[in-house]
């Protein structure tokens, strides 16, 4: 029998989350589509302190609910998955810090920051949102082509949001112009998520789809991170 998959929750787990609550739901319902038995594990993180946390995991999930007890420790969490390539998928915050920590490392940005920790910063490529996104949802386009339409198909779909942060419009296209590339619009053309090409699944998404799972239904992009996890497991076992 194949060994289940292994999946790492980065973030601070608090059940009043409603992300949170629909986390393992929605592992649930994708890894029985999938057909593969998996483990998932929370990751505090300020439990992060270096990359041995991440060692074994097939693939990383990082989680709403910023701000994190720690930045840092969010971070290099997903910047191992990046180097290492390890599949990775980071709703809400997760998207958010993924813009910061590919921004910094790999731009070399080393003052890109979020506005929510330091309102101050003088290059916040994650910003205030002009209409908060708190209980919303919106009609997004993804982007011909992407990962993203590959996973929920080319036509239109609704999804829910809860935050007050985005994508700062300054810096899209100096942030997108690399391998990194925009790929779901909201209606005015905002970026609502992200993914990275050359990478065997690295994708930021501004909603939760996760939510999709209280529902009973299963959210594509978590079965298309099972799915590349498990062809990342086979690969190197």
């Amino acid at each position: 029998m194949a060994a289940p998959l292994r999946i790492g929750l980065v973030g601070d787990h608090d059940e009043s989350i409603t992300a949170h609550r629909a986390i393992p739901w929605a592992l649930s319902l994708a890894a029985g589509v999938a057909g593969v038995e998996l483990r998932s594990t929370w990751l505090h993180t300020d439990t992060l302190l270096d990359e041995r946390a991440l060692d074994g995991f097939d693939a990383v999930w990082c989680v709403p609910g910023s701000p994190y007890a720690s930045m840092d420790g969010a971070l290099r969490a997903i910047r191992f998955a990046r180097e290492q390539r390890v599949p990775f998928l980071g709703t809400c915050g997760g998207f958010q810090h993924a813009v910061i920590e590919y921004a910094r490392h790999v731009l070399g940005w080393a003052d890109a920051d979020h506005a929510e920790t330091a309102p101050n910063a003088a290059r916040a490529v994650i910003h205030h949102l002009a209409c908060e996104l708190v209980e919303a949802s919106e009609l997004l386009t993804p982007v011909a082509g992407s990962r993203v339409a590959q996973a929920c198909g080319d036509q239109r779909f609704m999804e829910g949001y809860r935050c007050r942060f985005g994508l700062n419009p300054d810096f899209v296209d100096a942030l997108t112009v690399g391998p990194l590339r925009a790929a779901v619009h909201g209606p005015q053309g905002d970026v609502r998520a992200v993914e990275l090409d050359g990478h065997p699944f690295f994708i930021g998404t501004l909603f939760q789809p996760e939510r999709a799972a209280l529902e009973g239904r299963v959210p594509p992009l978590v079965l298309a991170l099972l799915r590349a996890a498990r062809r990342q497991h086979e690969e190197n076992h």
